[in-house]
């Protein structure tokens, strides 16, 4: 076998101490390179791995709450329509019941003009009747002058009768 090995040209002396300084190396390296590289890994992964399950965390609490927010938005859109129905309700009934004062004061005005009218009518049938007694009187008193035994006062009430008659 050492014939093998000189024949590739390797010396065992130089291929020993090589050796050694290899183990050597690997064995400082892996104290103090190797074992801190791999804590510092393994707690990135660790601090990586929480950040992961606060965010999925995170996620699951988003989404609770957004469903409970579309809950509450439902929720106002429903009362909200509540509202705008109701105020309409309302809205109407104000309506209904202003056209209704309308109509009652409209009805009374008319009621008003009309008692109105009728006083002004009685009040110029009146007029009228006070202007042809004194018109009649006149015409009287006219006709006495002239031939007092021929007038009597069923004429005159007669002649009064007739004009009230005509007049309404």
């Amino acid at each position: 076998m050492n014939a093998f090995i000189e024949q590739f040209g390797i010396d065992w002396k130089l291929f020993l101490s090589q050796l050694v300084n290899f183990v050597l190396i690997l064995i400082v390296l892996k104290f103090f390179v190797y074992n801190p590289v791999l804590k510092t890994l393994k707690e990135r992964n660790k601090k990586i791995k929480e950040g992961l399950d606060k965010a999925e965390e995170a996620g699951v609490r988003l989404k609770e709450v957004d469903a409970i927010g579309k809950a509450k938005i439902k929720e106002a859109e429903t009362a909200s329509i509540k509202i705008i129905k109701a105020t309409e309700d309302k809205a109407k009934l104000l309506d209904q019941e202003l056209q209704k004062k309308s109509e009652e004061k409209q009805i009374k005005l008319q009621k008003e003009l009309q008692d109105n009218y009728k006083k002004q009518q009685e009040q110029a049938n009146d007029l009228v009747m006070k202007n042809a007694v004194e018109l009649v009187k006149k015409t009287i008193v006219k006709t006495v002058e002239l031939k007092p035994e021929a007038i009597d006062e069923a004429l005159i009430k007669k002649a009064v009768a007739g004009v009230k008659d005509e007049a309404e």
